[in-house]
């Protein structure tokens, strides 16, 4: 049987398929520390889960419209106005399965053969794959570690070309957990408009922010950015329903019908238990949030600090998410018996068969010297993960 050649393009996604296998050991009786998962680690409030309940017992069973019920999109209207004063119709607003389907409901409205899409590094591993399975080209704009992992104007004009479509923006950012400010905003927003740039901001993890950073969307900045931008944005992180697989996308109705169409014409519409209960989470959710991120707060200090401490690390403290991304470039070269560590994905293995603890390697993020621990976990489990870490570095020579 012949595939398509689009198949060949891409890979499993990483942390899914490393935390597939963390589970698989863990159903063995291996105990294994997940810092792979990309999930809180907390329950789905209770009104969350109350309304689910109420929309079962009442027959809310049966398909929806494709693009979400009325009174989520209505919900997240108000959201959108309320938090950040952006000003959307409910036919600018497409419910789908999960931000990721979002996401990839916008790369096939957007992208085709010859289109050139720009994704900051590091990046989350399915934007360079979505762009791939659109036939268009990932361009890929380095950042650096020792900038804060922020996005210089001059060197986004520098892969500026006649074929680029759009720019990715993920504020805050899985992997690195970085956050830009206005300004790096504003710099963007200005290569857009001159450019005539589509501007995808991924919004995922924009209530998870620490040391009082302020959550800034790219779509604030006048009418004319919000007029090419396309906001994308679910209920799984800031509310712990990754299972309920909910996201959304706001923007320029032409694209959003567009997105809306070929919605209906591959998933239909979302669940309609999981439409209910995102209602309940953005009416009711934001003490819950609140929260969950005060306890990831205290989570990320620890894990930031053990790491710094640990031979051939360093990382940064993170302002957003819920992710360290540690650079282990000092550990490279070292070797464990007879096998080198010569990079980020050996390192991982390495952890994974040697130590009991999964994390991400660095690569599928788009470098070789980090790996990306979530902090979305138990602080007990926390704690004994890096010591293990800790003494399994310390066996390298």
């Amino acid at each position: 049987m012949k595939l398509a050649a689009r198949v060949g393009r891409i890979v499993p996604s990483p942390t899914l398929s490393i935390t597939a296998t963390a589970k698989s050991m863990a159903a063995q009786g291996i105990d294994v520390i997940d810092f792979a998962s990309g999930e809180p680690d907390f329950d789905t409030p209770e009104p969350v889960k109350a309304a689910a309940e109420a929309a079962i017992r009442a027959g809310f069973t049966k398909y929806t419209p494709s693009s979400g019920i009325d009174e989520l999109r209505v919900a997240i209207a108000d959201k959108l106005k309320e938090e950040q004063g952006l000003q959307y119709d409910k036919s600018q607003i497409l419910v789908s399965c999960g931000a990721k389907h979002s996401l990839y409901n916008l790369a096939e409205a957007l992208l085709e053969a010859g289109d050139e899409l720009i994704i900051p590094v590091p990046f989350w591993v399915s934007y360079q794959d979505q762009t791939l399975l659109n036939d268009a080209t990932p361009v890929l704009l380095q950042t650096r570690e020792e900038d804060g992992y922020t996005i210089s104007q001059e060197a986004l004009e520098a892969v500026i070309t006649p074929r680029t479509k759009a720019i990715i923006v993920n504020s805050p950012c899985n992997p690195t957990g970085a956050t830009y400010d206005r300004t790096t905003l504003e710099g963007i927003a200005a290569a857009a408009l001159r450019h005539d740039l589509v501007i995808i901001s991924d919004e995922i993890y924009e209530k998870v922010l620490y040391d009082g950073t302020q959550h800034i969307s790219i779509a604030t900045l006048s009418p004319e950015v919000a007029a090419r931008t396309v906001v994308i944005n679910g209920v799984s992180k800031a509310y712990a329903m990754t299972g309920w697989r909910i996201g959304y996308a706001a923007g320029p109705k032409p694209l959003l019908t567009a997105m809306a169409n070929i919605q209906s014409q591959s998933t239909s519409n979302p669940c309609s238990i999981s439409q209910k209960a995102a209602v309940a989470a953005l009416r009711l959710g934001n003490p819950f949030t609140k929260t969950m991120v005060t306890e990831f707060d205290r989570r990320r200090r620890v894990m930031v600090d053990r790491l710094n401490k640990m031979p051939g690390v360093t990382c940064c403290m993170p302002t957003g998410a819920f992710y360290a991304f540690p650079n282990v470039s000092g550990l490279l070269g070292k070797r464990w018996k007879d096998q080198p560590i010569g990079s980020a994905a050996n390192l991982a293995t390495y952890l994974l068969n040697e130590a009991q603890v999964a994390v991400v390697p660095g690569e599928p993020f788009g470098s070789d010297i980090h790996i990306r621990l979530s902090y979305a976990t138990a602080m007990e489990a926390i704690e004994r993960g890096l010591t293990r870490i800790d003494a399994a570095l310390r066996r390298l020579s």
